[in-house]
């Protein structure tokens, strides 16, 4: 299966495949710090093991990181 993910075409030997395994494949090494964008729309937390991905889905993870100076 053909996905984009964060902008680069991978290829997935799964054929049915969720939300919660590509952050696996991809070793997102702590999923509770990214927010998943799956074809322009903000997928809900709860969802990821739920939502199976499809042929030519686009999937965006997004990092949220704190820091600055004082």
């Amino acid at each position: 299966m053909k996905l984009k993910v964060n902008g680069e075409e991978v290829i997935v030997k799964e054929e049915k495949l969720t939300v919660a395994e590509l952050l696996k494949i991809k070793k997102v090494e702590d999923p509770d710090t990214v927010v998943v964008q799956l074809n322009g729309e903000f997928l809900d937390k709860s969802k990821y093991n739920n939502t199976l991905l499809k042929e030519k889905d686009e999937v965006d993870f997004l990092y949220f990181v704190g820091g600055g100076l004082i």
